[in-house]
């Protein structure tokens, strides 16, 4: 049994965090810094007639303005994800071009901060101004192109290729609706920010970077240099969900000019262009349709998807992957539409398409279940499939009805009555809803050193990073359980690109990839010593007077993924109260219960599943970005305009772990936790809000307008 592992253990990082001695991107103190400001377009497609800039430069301490006239010099990167990867496939300032509104039209440096900011503000541009597509309404849908070499088209069953609604036909319920999402902003606490140094031929990038080693070969890409002459420095990230992954357009900018000015030189959004340039969650329209017998076996699914991307990028939120992984059903459509809008660049947020297709199917099969007036876990209990139905594969370590079973008891479910508008307190209508919660298990290659020193410390270097899931603490736990020494004995040293690859903190995969390298370097290194704990190799090397011993190991994922789909599970369970008279919506109860394989740190992965339920819940009920319709801006501009929860929103929120290891998967049996808490989380809401209120609410956010009687 574990020693260390899956206890409660406390950050690492915590202490830095708290007292302001972990040092973010844009706090790095460089001699010499210079500072950047971003111009950006008020319009949503056309031309520049004109730009001019005499009024900035001639500002006292402007030193350089850039436009697509006099852009600096940027080399077009493969592209690949494998070799590098950017946001926005068009470089900055690549031309006279305006896509959307926001989009970078120049960059103003100078000396301080607020002089490259008032020169921004002083250049003047003209354009040729064309009418923009803004509301997905006006726009042209097409199929969407394959994604990860994935289509997103796929059908089974016997009307695969006749007709879907004749296999509805003599089913005893059915289900067809459409589920909208809006647009969804990622907010990060830590704005977006650079700083770029050059020393002769060689850069060094400070910059909150999920993953490092990608960012590393993407800038040489962009700078035509070798990989070994770029350094990226990110110990710590405030917050990312997937928008600070890979370079977007505002980086590539701040390095080129820093290049062609050879002055370390900063840049850091504002909140506003935030919103613009840093991508978001598209908005959705997703048509279900569900048919069953009347014992509740699912006979049908179809799952119909569009959603929206930009002129300068093709992004598909996948919202049909999680279809075939849900529940079994002999006829299955699946399909997605893309159009383009002149917005900015959509892209990864937490549980990319996972969330929003499971806010649609979730909710349908809570429609399916009242209609077969059948519990609804026991619904999702009879439909449960035991393999992915599009690979193929049996599910492994899969503890999904274990999840249902157990969050139903803690919540007291059967206590549920089987009527809406049933149950009232202190005059106010109250619910119980619940949702199932998945995500696939992804695993990457990452590499590992672990150094022992004389004083009998542990020192773990790995250029894997922390956007503030708790890989420090995790990656401490993982090495102190396998040396068997205290957790406060180990050190870890993380996001910089001259330590070993120990690749991205994305797709939930960081767990899944670094303790498995951990655990293997950790024996190297008791290997290295030539002894079989760690306490004699220490004695060891305090007699043999050398510095340390030290392993480097690397893992990566073999071919268990020809045997298995790799999937974890959940499910969430929530009361709400509802006052219709003027529209109150609180969810006041929580209970999930996750199966995400071992779990390495009880502490921070309940931590994780609370955060993203709150996120899910300020999904439920607050969060969405509009777009003017003139000009494509959004109109929310920073952390007051755009909504979400604050602590007085949100519940006591219980997390309980099947905890089973899956070792199928990997040594060291753990799957990933960052995102599959969110998924699901908005169903349950709206599903409790149907028992309470008998009104089903398909379109996000559950504002008060539509809860109340009027």
């Amino acid at each position: 049994m574990s020693q260390v592992i899956g206890k409660n253990v406390s950050r690492k990082d915590g202490r830095a965090k708290v007292t302001g001695t972990a040092t973010y991107a844009a706090e790095h103190p460089i001699p010499g810094l210079v500072h950047g400001y971003l111009v950006t377009a008020s319009i949503a497609k056309g031309r520049i007639k004109s730009i001019d800039t005499r009024a900035a430069e001639e500002i006292p301490g402007v030193i350089a303005v850039f436009t697509h006239k006099n852009a600096p010099p940027i080399c077009p990167p493969t592209n690949n994800f494998i070799t590098s990867k950017i946001y926005e496939a068009r470089l900055p300032l690549s031309d006279d071009t305006v896509h959307y509104g926001g989009q970078i039209i120049g960059l103003v440096v100078a000396d301080t901060f607020e002089r490259a900011r008032h020169g921004a503000h002083q250049v003047k541009v003209e354009y040729d101004i064309q009418p923009p597509v803004v509301e997905a309404k006006n726009a042209t849908f097409q199929e969407a192109p394959s994604m990860f070499g994935e289509s997103f088209t796929f059908e089974k069953g016997q009307f695969a290729t006749g007709d879907f609604t004749a296999g509805m036909a003599d089913a005893a319920a059915t289900v067809e609706a459409t589920y909208t999402t809006p647009t969804e902003l990622h907010a990060p606490m830590e704005p977006h920010a650079i700083i770029a140094q050059w020393q002769g031929d060689s850069l060094s990038v400070y910059e909150p970077s999920q993953w490092v080693m990608g960012s590393q070969r993407t800038y040489a890409e962009l700078c035509d240099i070798p990989v070994k002459k770029v350094r990226i420095i990110t110990p710590y990230i405030g917050g990312a969900f997937g928008c600070k992954g890979f370079p977007w357009s505002h980086a590539i900018l701040c390095v080129a000019a820093a290049r062609q000015l050879q002055r370390p030189l900063k840049l850091v959004l504002s909140r506003r262009q935030m919103t613009a340039n840093t991508g978001h969650r598209s908005q959705t329209e997703q048509r279900i349709r569900l048919a069953a017998n009347a014992e509740g076996i699912l006979s049908a699914i179809a799952h119909e998807v569009k959603s929206c991307t930009s002129p300068v990028e093709v992004f598909t939120e996948p919202c049909t992957n999680i279809t075939p992984v849900m529940y079994a059903a002999p006829t299955m459509q699946l399909n997605q539409e893309l159009a383009v809008l002149n917005v900015g660049t959509p892209t990864f947020m937490r549980a990319p398409g996972e969330n929003p297709g499971m806010w649609a199917l979730e909710s349908a099969m809570d429609e399916l279940a009242w209609a077969l007036n059948l519990d609804p876990v026991e619904l999702r209990l009879k439909n449960e499939t035991k393999e992915h139905q599009r690979k193929g594969l049996p599910f492994s370590a899969k503890h999904f009805a274990d999840c249902l079973q157990m969050g139903a008891q803690q919540f007291g479910w059967k206590d549920r009555p089987m009527q809406t508008r049933a149950l009232t307190r202190e005059g106010q209508l109250i619910g119980w809803g619940m949702a199932a919660a998945t995500f696939p298990a992804l695993r990457g290659q990452a590499s590992v050193k672990v150094r022992l020193l004389p004083d009998g410390t542990v020192h773990i270097l790995t250029a894997a990073n922390d956007m503030g899931t708790g890989a420090y603490t995790m990656i401490a736990v993982t090495a102190a359980e396998a040396l068997g020494v205290p957790v406060d004995n180990v050190r870890v040293e993380l996001g910089d690109s001259q330590l070993p690859d120990g690749g991205m903190a994305g797709g939930s995969m960081m767990t899944a990839s670094i303790a498995p390298a951990v655990m293997e370097a950790c024996q190297e290194v008791l290997k290295t010593a030539n002894c079989t704990t760690a306490s004699a190799a220490f004695d060891a090397l305090r007699q043999s007077g050398r510095e340390a011993f030290e392993a480097t190991a690397s893992t990566a994922p073999g071919d268990e993924g020809k045997k298995w789909a790799f999937q974890s599970w959940g499910a969430h369970f929530c009361e709400v109260a509802v006052d219709e008279e003027i529209g109150r919506l609180r969810v006041t109860r929580w209970v999930s219960v996750m199966d995400i394989g071992r779990v390495m740190n009880g502490k921070t992965a309940a931590s994780q599943v609370r955060g993203a339920v709150i996120m899910g819940i300020g999904q439920a009920l607050m969060e969405a970005c509009h777009f003017d319709p003139d000009i494509g801006y959004p109109v929310v501009y920073d952390l007051a305009t755009y909504h979400f929860p604050a602590h007085a929103d949100i519940p006591r929120i219980e997390v309980t772990f099947v905890g089973k290891p899956d070792l199928n998967f990997n040594p060291a049996g753990a799957r990933g936790v960052g995102e599959i808490g969110i998924t699901g989380v908005a169903a349950a809401v709206a599903n409790a809000v149907y028992h309470a209120t008998g009104k089903r609410l398909r379109n996000l956010p559950l504002t008060p307008e539509k809860l109340t009687n009027q």
